[in-house]
């Protein structure tokens, strides 16, 4: 065995910089955080090759004292705790003070800081060693250069993807710092362009804008809850705006963006059956919270935290959103993709109807499915790169393409511009005033016309005319009596004149015998009838006449997937099941009784808007939509006198 011997300082940086820097935006992330601890208003990030050649991050925060300046790029050097209780106790993005040392390590890295305008530092540091230090004059803030990263360790350029996969990497970053510190102005260049910017006007809904669209931003509902730990405000889509990804679900905690499958995974089902399967809203969830009730020094990157009430919190999280979505009418608009990308040319607008007619499949569920970001940053495997930054309407000063460090009226436009405090007339602007939405929830007045093709009702009421889809409808409203129905279990059983039998292998069988008790909570009582067989004796009277068996054998099947289950969401799973299994189908002809009788009981559904796997019930052409599409109201250019 080679002797024991204590590893070089230059070499244990490099090997920590293998867990905090894994990539150029990792470099982005750790920098951006360091500037917003700093306390800046304005952070302008520039990268090129995707940040392998160049990373420079400009803030105008506090900056860093000249003798502090070395000690910075030393390891676990920080500034923001000292005492192990500061460390259950952190305030700031950072803490572990490994950040700069890292990058030092694997790179060649300038650091020019002043904590006031004039004389300040300039740095020179490059494979963990330091090799310049002087003073300039430069303007308050922090800027540092980040060039050929990781040119001393060439084993990680080997785990480095294409310059469009680092980017949007780089991209993703400033997106949720971004969005965690609306109250900060962000900038990214990449070659020379812009591909992010926000405000900084404390502007949630703004920043919103400025990253996904205007018109995304306008479309997403805000919601805000409490209890005596947490406080939790943000913006989430409607279920007819969804991504394939959660992705888009950005959950903040106390300003840092963290990944917690259990928090999403509540804040998802808030929406309940609102949202089709495998799809996921696009939303922005801000926690607020005691920093003793979190944990975040269990990951390098920080990323991952622990949280003593995620269970509370998350149960909040639940409530709040379903809350939310009780209060909306959330009836999909028929024209609403064709209206939002051409809102004023009516010809357009009708060759556009006619080629959706023709290209796009007739089923309502599908409307609103093709919704995305007018000018995505972000597209799973597109080039973010050659995306043009979002139109949001947000002047850009003259400065933004000017050196900053030209003396002296640069530094004085500089301090007007980035050190100004934010004012509560701004925080309060009202930039994105969504349009009213309809202050009846469900259409009161539903008056049957006709069923189209055995498979769509169509209906009319004040406001326009709905068309239904038969098999959607019918399954929320079977959804809603099973799931009641379900819950009564115990005294609404069907005893059995003969008892079902089910044979199962040994694995299965010892599966099954430690779920009874979750079979039990939905009605399915299994006697032992041998080694690996059960008998049935009774069964809920909610199972279909003819099918007890295969829906007994479905549901015990569903147990021996899923692992793992409560009695809640097994009922809630039972019913799904169950609902569409009674539901008319496609293609099935019904008379106006039935169909008359099937409107009726959707209008009395808790959620009438979406069939218990979240597609929509029915659609909604407006009165003004019928008029446009047929020429009754045309632009005002066009009219010089109404149809009659």
């Amino acid at each position: 065995m080679p002797k024991i011997h204590q590893l070089s300082t230059t070499l244990s940086n490099q090997i920590s910089a293998g867990e905090v820097i894994e990539r150029p935006a990792s470099v982005v992330k750790e920098l951006v955080e360091n500037a917003i601890d700093a306390g800046a208003t304005q952070v302008d990030v520039t990268v090129e090759e995707a940040g392998l050649k160049t990373i420079k991050v400009v803030d105008n925060g506090s900056g860093i004292e000249p003798d502090d300046v070395p000690t910075a790029f030393l390891r676990h050097a920080t500034s923001k705790i000292a005492t192990t209780r500061d460390l259950f106790n952190v305030h700031s993005l950072g803490f572990r003070g490994e950040a700069l040392a890292s990058i030092a390590a694997v790179a060649d890295v300038t650091l020019a800081t002043a904590t006031e305008p004039g004389l300040g530092t300039i740095a020179h540091i490059k494979g963990g060693k330091m090799l310049d230090q002087h003073s300039e004059g430069l303007r308050k803030g922090t800027q540092i250069t980040v060039n050929d990263l990781f040119y001393n360790t060439p084993a990680r350029l080997k785990y480095v993807q294409s310059q469009n996969t680092e980017l949007n990497h780089i991209l993703d970053i400033i997106d949720r710092l971004a969005l965690g510190h609306p109250e900060i102005a962000f900038s990214l260049k990449n070659k020379d362009r812009v591909v992010i910017k926000t405000a900084g006007t404390n502007d949630l809904q703004q920043t919103i804008a400025g990253i996904y669209s205007v018109a995304t931003a306008k479309s997403m509902l805000d919601f805000q809850g409490e209890d005596n730990d947490f406080r939790i405000h943000g913006y989430t889509s409607l279920p007819d705006t969804t991504r394939s990804s959660r992705n888009y679900i950005s959950l903040m905690i106390n300003g840092r963006y963290i990944k917690n499958y259990q928090l999403m995974k509540a804040f998802i089902a808030g929406y309940g059956s609102k949202l089709m399967v495998g799809r996921y809203p696009l939303a922005v969830i801000a926690v607020e919270m005691d920093p003793l009730l979190v944990d975040v020094n269990v990951h390098p990157t920080k990323q991952e935290v622990r949280l003593s009430k995620e269970d509370q919190l998350g149960a909040l999280l639940t409530a709040t959103i379903r809350e939310r979505l009780g209060r909306e009418n959330l009836i999909p608009d028929a024209l609403h993709n064709l209206r939002q990308h051409n809102p004023v040319d009516m010809d357009q607008l009708t060759i556009a109807l006619n080629q959706a007619s023709r290209t796009m499949p007739p089923s309502p569920s599908m409307v609103g499915e093709q919704q995305a970001p007018a000018v995505p940053l972000q597209v799973d495997g597109g080039d973010a790169a050659d995306a043009a930054p979002a139109d949001t309407g947000l002047a850009i000063s003259d400065l933004d393409d000017q050196p900053i460090f030209d003396e002296p009226d640069r530094l004085a436009a500089w301090d007007k511009k980035y050190q100004r405090p934010v004012t509560p007339e701004a925080t309060a602007r009202p930039t994105l005033v969504a349009e009213p939405r309809p202050k009846e929830r469900f259409p009161s007045e539903l008056r049957y016309l006709a069923q189209v093709h055995g498979t769509y009702l169509l209906a009319e009421a004040p406001d326009g005319l709905y068309m239904l889809d038969q098999h959607a409808a019918q399954e929320r409203v079977n959804y809603e009596r099973l799931r009641r129905e379900i819950g009564e279990v115990s005294t609404d059983e069907q005893a059995l004149l003969v008892p079902i039998t089910l044979d199962y292998p040994a694995s299965d069988a010892v599966a099954i015998r430690g779920k009874r008790d979750v079979l039990e909570g939905v009605g399915i009582y299994l006697d032992d009838f041998g080694q690996n067989t059960f008998v049935v004796h009774q069964h809920p009277t909610w199972f279909k006449k003819g099918e007890e068996e295969q829906t007994i054998r479905a549901i015990i099947d569903w147990v021996l997937d899923e692992g793992h289950v409560t009695v809640a969401s097994f009922r809630e799973k039972t019913a799904i099941m169950m609902s569409c299994k009674q539901a008319i189908k496609a293609n099935h002809h019904i008379d106006r009784p039935q169909a008359e009788a099937l409107l009726k009981n959707l209008a009395q559904c808790e959620n009438p808007f979406n069939c218990p796997h979240g597609r929509p019930t029915l659609v909604h052409f407006s009165n003004t939509d019928l008029e446009k599409m047929f020429k009754r109201i045309q632009d005002s250019h066009q009219s010089f006198g109404g149809a009659k």
